[in-house]
């Protein structure tokens, strides 16, 4: 099993936004919804993750992040997206609204 860390990026109360890298890439990241029985996941990795590799990050996601969430859940239900990473953009309030990357 790979080494994952994971770098919240957001916190609300009731949900989470993580980072996810290993020692030597980029691998995606998760965003996390907690209700009274079940904690839903956005999943979004890198195109060069195998399907193994998926499963094997969502069971870390799931032993390091849900299970040890303050929220109770009975079921973790993920969405999967593996595509390429564009970036992270913000709109600038004094700008046109335009989007810039951050």
């Amino acid at each position: 099993m790979l080494d994952y860390k994971f770098e919240r990026v957001a916190r609300t109360t009731h949900s989470e936004q993580w980072i996810i890298e290993t020692a030597d890439r980029p691998v995606g990241r998760i965003d996390l919804h907690f209700t009274n029985a079940k904690t839903y996941g956005t999943l979004v990795v890198q195109q060069y993750l195998v399907d193994d590799e998926i499963e094997e990050l969502l069971a870390a996601i799931d032993e390091r992040l849900v299970t040890t969430a303050d929220e109770y859940r009975e079921d973790f239900v993920v969405s999967v997206w593996r595509g390429e990473d564009l970036g992270v953009f913000a709109q600038d309030e004094d700008d046109d609204g335009d989007d810039i990357p951050v």
